[in-house]
This record gives C-alpha cells, sequence and structure tokens, in this order.
C-alpha cells in the first residue's frame, strides 16, 4: 500500500509504522508499537546475559623454590579455582639469578599439573616469557 496510506492507518490505530526490512523492493513495513517492541527486545537480551556462563583467570604466583606446605595451599587453591570452573593461570617468577634455575621451576609446575589433573586439564603448556613461566589451566568438561 502507499506510503501516506500505511502512516495514516498506524495514526488511526494509535501504533507506528516501523521499517523492517528496507533493503527489499519494495521496503517492507509494519504497524506495531516500537516502544513496546524495544522494550520486549531489551528485556530478552536482559534474560540472555543472565544465562550466560562466564569464566574468570584467576593467578597463583610461584617461586622456584616454594617450600612444600606453601605449594600445597597454593595447589588446595588451584583446585576449589577448577572446581568452581575458573581457570587458572599458575605463573612461576624468577628473580636475578634465579633464573639458572628453570629446571627447578619446571618440576614445581609438574608437581602442580599432577595434583590438579583430576580436576582440571592443561589449556597451555607452561612455557617461558621473559623472567615469568606460564601455564594455563581449566576445568575439566563436565559430563552429563
Amino acid at each position: 500500500m502507499p506510503t501516506r496510506d500505511a502512516i495514516a492507518k498506524a495514526a488511526e490505530l494509535g501504533l507506528d509504522l516501523v521499517e523492517v526490512a528496507p533493503t527489499s523492493q519494495p521496503p517492507v513495513c509494519r504497524i506495531m508499537d516500537y516502544g513496546k517492541f524495544k522494550y520486549e527486545q531489551n528485556k530478552k537480551q536482559h534474560a540472555m546475559k543472565q544465562h550466560q556462563k562466564t569464566t574468570h583467570v584467576k593467578e597463583i604466583k610461584l617461586r622456584p623454590h616454594t617450600d612444600k606446605h606453601d605449594l600445597d595451599f597454593k595447589i588446595r587453591h588451584i583446585r576449589e579455582f577448577l572446581q568452581a570452573s575458573d581457570k587458572v593461570k599458575v605463573t612461576m617468577m624468577f628473580r636475578g639469578r634465579e633464573m639458572a634455575y628453570l629446571d627447578a621451576g619446571k618440576a614445581t609446575l609438574a608437581k602442580v599439573i599432577e595434583a590438579a589433573n583430576d580436576v582440571g586439564v592443561i589449556e597451555q603448556h607452561p612455557r617461558l616469557e621473559g623472567r615469568n613461566m606460564i601455564l594455563i589451566l581449566s576445568p575439566k568438561p563436565k559430563t552429563v
């Protein structure tokens, strides 16, 4: 129908004339309450955001010669984070002459991997970035 007739009909009904498909030939319009449409659209988006699961990345920092008790304590935290469906970034920091003890750092990270392998999987294997060795663990996928 002609645009003027459509606008008149929409005004008669107390609604809006909304262009739905402007690229089609001829353009497609719909008579609707635009305010209500926008409100319902925002409501749907809000509901979708609420149902999304966000994963956080928690960071644990270690040193090459971290004591056994301290390491066990940090491993316990890593396990808690993984069970809460968070990713864990384990950073092995080397300061000064500790760069000579890369093997000790790798051994410590191997202990961490072994202690957390039942609740998490390795997302990124340990690799050296500057003076830090970084390992990323993610939670094991839940089986139904």
